[in-house]
Parts: C-alpha cells; sequence; structure tokens
C-alpha cells in the first residue's frame, strides 16, 4: 500500500475507526486489524462456513452470495493487517480475538470496523448504500470492544457504537424490516435473514489467510 496521506478524514489519531465501503477503508489510516461486517449475508454466512471447519475463496459466490463485503476485503490485504470478518452473530468473539491480538503484540493495537453497505452497482467503486444492519454490526463489534478497554473511539466510531447500544432490544425487527432484509424475505430467504440477526450466538471468527477465510 503506498504511504499514507494523512487527512482530517483518517482518524489516525483514534484507536477504534469505523467507515464505510471499500473507499472508506481507503480514506482511513492504515490500521493492525481491519473486521469488515457484511451482515446481509457475506460475513455471516462465511462466518457459519468456517465454523464448520471448511475454508473459503476470499470471492467464492457459493457462500457469499452478497459480495458487498469482498471488495473491502480484499482491499484490505493491500495493509499488512489481520482481516477479520464480523456480523452480529459472532461479535463479542470478534472483539475478543481483537483483544487477544492486542495481547500477542504487547502493544496498542488500532482496528478499523468497515461496515461494508449495499453497492449501488457491480462496480466496487460505485455508490455504497448505507445500510442499517451493516451499522448494527459494526455498533455490535465497536460496544464489545469497549468491554475489552478497547475504546478510545473515533466519533464515526461512537455513533455506530450508540446506536446498538440503543437499538439493541430491537435488532431482530430493524434487520428482517430494513431494505436489506426485505429484498431477501421477498424471494423467500426469511430464514438467512433471522439468521443474521441473531447476536453474540456464534464463536467462529474468519480470518483472511492466503486468499482464503478459515476459523481464527
Amino acid at each position: 500500500m503506498p504511504d499514507h496521506i494523512s487527512s482530517p478524514y483518517d482518524q489516525q489519531r483514534y484507536q477504534v475507526r469505523h467507515e464505510w465501503g471499500a473507499i472508506g477503508l481507503g480514506r482511513l489510516a492504515p490500521a493492525d486489524v481491519v473486521v469488515v461486517v457484511d451482515v446481509l449475508r457475506y460475513s455471516t454466512a462465511i462466518t457459519e462456513a468456517v465454523a464448520s471447519g471448511e475454508r473459503v475463496l476470499l470471492d467464492d459466490d457459493a457462500h457469499a452470495v452478497s459480495l458487498n463485503g469482498a471488495p473491502v476485503a480484499g482491499r484490505a490485504t493491500l495493509s499488512s493487517g489481520l482481516v477479520l470478518l464480523g456480523c452480529l452473530r459472532n461479535a463479542a468473539a470478534v472483539a475478543q480475538a481483537v483483544a487477544d491480538e492486542q495481547d500477542r503484540r504487547g502493544e496498542r493495537t488500532s482496528v478499523a470496523v468497515i461496515a461494508a453497505g449495499e453497492r449501488i452497482g457491480s462496480d466496487p467503486h460505485d455508490p455504497v448504500r448505507f445500510a442499517v444492519e451493516d451499522m448494527l454490526g459494526a455498533g455490535a463489534i465497536i460496544d464489545a470492544l469497549g468491554e475489552h478497554g478497547i475504546d478510545h473511539t473515533s466519533p464515526e466510531a461512537a455513533a455506530a457504537g450508540e446506536a446498538f447500544r440503543g437499538l439493541g432490544g430491537a435488532v431482530r425487527h430493524l434487520v428482517s424490516a430494513s431494505g436489506s432484509g426485505q429484498e431477501l424475505i421477498a424471494r423467500g430467504e426469511q430464514g438467512d435473514v433471522a439468521l443474521a440477526a441473531q447476536v453474540d450466538v456464534a464463536t467462529a471468527v474468519p480470518v483472511l489467510d492466503a486468499g482464503y477465510f478459515r476459523a481464527l
């Protein structure tokens, strides 16, 4: 990755950073850990796959279904940081993995929590639509990081964390009622939406390793 050029938008002064999509990730200062959040359904589907012992190719259509998260993870590989997938189901496990990485490194570890959002078109550079399920997923991870004392958050990250804290009791309804949820329900995929809306029921954390996701 080219040398980082400082800007008002890079959140470099904060340990926990938050942005949207591959372009948003590119705005941030490089982080030691990047967590990609695509709740419906990239992160959720791959979390379930690696929990069963599978290794999943970064852009494997068979598991990913929605590829909004893949370009973000691909962009994250341009740095030397650890790349994880997070969702509502494994938010606490992801936070624990970040805390473990910080312990392993023996120094303060920066983390960028990137909500994938929904791309308007198929090009990775197309605009990203706000996706409430990804805001909630990112917020759940940011909130869980705070429980480990990893709480020096940017304003952007703090807002996402507060959104989850304030709306946590309504997560299942909000995910199913969101535009992304309604689109999947209209296709008869209610089960996938319900599964993705569950919070902290999974312990698997996908980590990107040589082009494949495996359980950390």
